[in-house]
């Protein structure tokens, strides 16, 4: 499969698992948690999904494009791994939902990166709230869901808390 139908695969199944995460967790109070900005291109979708919810952006630098860039208020900078840990002091475990597309290109550097940060995660997420990932995570008190229709496996993945 080339480079470029491995994007595809990721942005479809993305845009799918989001799409169904804002059905599931439509509801439910508390934030939303952007794990990683980019060029704010999954930040942006999030807007028009959550539009009248908090949208709070981890990253430890913004370079994203204008019209996706948010709100310096809702901008956490830093180490991820020493942000996670004061937002559970700020906020406490009320996340409804919580992405990161936090991975490179290098697969076996992504399943180490994503093992050290699953236990950060986990106690940021509401009763009931969801993560979805680029990556497979290693949740112990997390389940993982069935993907949606539209997902490719193995391009995104969702839990439950």
């Amino acid at each position: 499969m080339s480079r470029l139908d491995l994007f595809i695969n990721r942005m479809v199944s993305q845009r799918a698992c989001l799409d169904h995460a804002a059905t599931l967790v439509g509801d439910m109070p508390g934030p939303v948690f952007e794990l990683g900005l980019g060029n704010g291109r999954t930040y942006h979708h999030l807007c028009s999904l959550f539009s009248h919810r908090d949208i709070y952006v981890f990253e430890r630098a913004v370079a994203s494009h204008p019209d996706s860039t948010p709100p310096e208020d809702r901008v956490v900078l830093g180490n991820v791994f020493e942000t996670l840990p004061q937002a559970l002091e700020q906020f406490g475990p009320t996340a409804r939902l919580i992405h990161a597309d936090l991975g490179g290109h290098n697969a076996e550097k992504n399943d180490v990166f994503a093992r050290e940060i699953s236990p950060a995660i986990t106690p940021l997420l509401a009763p009931g709230g969801l993560m979805v990932s680029s990556d497979r995570m290693y949740f112990q008190d997390l389940e993982e869901m069935p993907l949606p229709e539209g997902a490719v496996p193995g391009r995104c993945f969702i839990y439950r808390r």
